[in-house]
């Protein structure tokens, strides 16, 4: 399996302006690269290549190497856009969203990721420092920091392409990691997860990971966000941004607090773990005004990927059920009615008089739906007839 390390780079003020102004040199030549790939419609990596290879060696002063990475990251971009589009992540074919998409080239940012291979990055990972091609040649000895753990899974598990990016005046190198999956074990039983707005996680064991704090701090980001708005001022917007981030990296915080300790549960207990399958949900439920921002900022999808990455690299087995009626069937009777949840956050059965916290109930029903789904997942494939 894939995963990133971050590193953080500590460059001087030099390396640092060699560092930008690479950068700016690279997103100026994919700039053009994607005008000439919009215009003369060639989205194959060999095809643009041979149009503007002369073109970015001469006019944006990169050397043969970077010209190939740009061109790749070119392609990728417009491979990402087609591959959104036939997924409809942009809207119907009537939207404006995606009518401005398709209607204009992909624009790439000074401040734009770049990617290195090996033969313009290079790692000494004794000395944590650095080698990188720039514009105003190479810099060697570029000094960079992580933790002990990061830097064993580079030592040992590094591959492909590194990123170099600029946040907030920072420098960061993104690698790809290539880590070996270890063998997923036979559970003994599964860990049902029940996702929500007002709890993110209820598990089958009745354990309870509130989603009230993370409420409380959203609602006062949306506060501080409208006080922003109103001034209208460029150094608003700046901030503006600056918030919407923190905001984002506090959620994802959160959901990695979650998961790890559900995901470390079960491989202490060799149980499973098994979620709701919510693809679509957004778009299969009508909401009210003041619901919308709820929705719309609800982090189930990420819990999620969270819970299956960490899973898969503990060797933990994991299985998404069908999500209807997990919460209003019972599940020692199976009886199923809306009456059996008459409030939020009760359960109680009209036929056997079961009851209890309606999450906890949900985490049940989602917890034996994956042992019926992992007997068919784990059943030998018959011989041929």
């Amino acid at each position: 399996m894939k995963l990133v390390v971050q590193v953080k780079l500590l460059p001087t003020p030099e390396q640092a302006s060699a560092l930008q102004a690479t950068l700016h040199a690279c997103n100026r030549a994919a700039a053009y690269a994607s005008q000439v790939a919009f215009t003369k419609n060639l989205k194959d990596r060999n095809g643009l290549q041979k149009e503007v290879y002369t073109d970015l060696k001469a006019t944006f002063g990169l050397s043969a190497q970077p010209v190939v990475r740009v061109v790749k990251k070119v392609v990728d971009a417009y491979t990402t856009l087609k591959a959104n589009l036939r997924a409809g992540t942009l809207g119907p074919p009537t939207s404006r969203r995606r009518r401005k998409a398709v209607s204009m080239p992909i624009v790439f940012r000074p401040e734009a990721a770049q990617p290195f291979d090996d033969r313009c990055l290079s790692w000494r990972y004794d000395a944590c420092t650095v080698s990188i091609w720039t514009v105003d040649g190479r810099m060697k000895g570029i000094r960079f920091a992580c933790s002990p753990d990061q830097l064993k899974t580079l030592v040992a598990h590094r591959k492909g392409e590194s990123d170099l990016v600029q946040r907030g005046g920072k420098w960061f190198l993104i690698a790809t990691c290539d880590i070996p999956e270890p063998d997923v074990y036979e559970p003994v039983d599964f860990i049902g997860v029940d996702r929500g707005i007002v709890n993110l996680a209820t598990t089958s064991d009745g354990t309870n990971h509130q989603g009230r704090r993370l409420g409380r701090y959203r609602r006062w980001q949306a506060r501080k966000r409208a006080e922003l708005q109103a001034k209208q001022t460029r150094s608003a917007t700046r901030r503006l941004a600056r918030r919407a981030q923190k905001e984002k990296r506090h959620a994802t915080q959160v959901n990695h607090k979650i998961s790890k300790e559900i995901v470390s549960v079960a491989q202490r207990t060799g149980r499973g773990i098994a979620v709701e399958e919510l693809g679509g949900i957004r778009e299969r439920v009508r909401l009210r005004r003041d619901q919308r921002g709820t929705l719309s900022s609800w982090p189930f999808r990420q819990l999620g990927q969270h819970l299956a990455y960490k899973a898969k690299r503990a060797g933990v087995p994991f299985v998404e059920v069908d999500a209807a009626y997990t919460s209003q069937r019972c599940p020692r009777c199976g009886h199923t009615e809306r009456a059996n949840r008459p409030t939020r956050d009760h359960f109680c059965c009209r036929r056997c008089g079961l009851a209890g916290p309606a999450d906890v109930v949900a985490g049940v029903n989602v917890r034996d739906r994956a042992r019926s789904a992992w007997a068919f997942v784990a059943m030998p494939v018959p011989p041929p007839a």
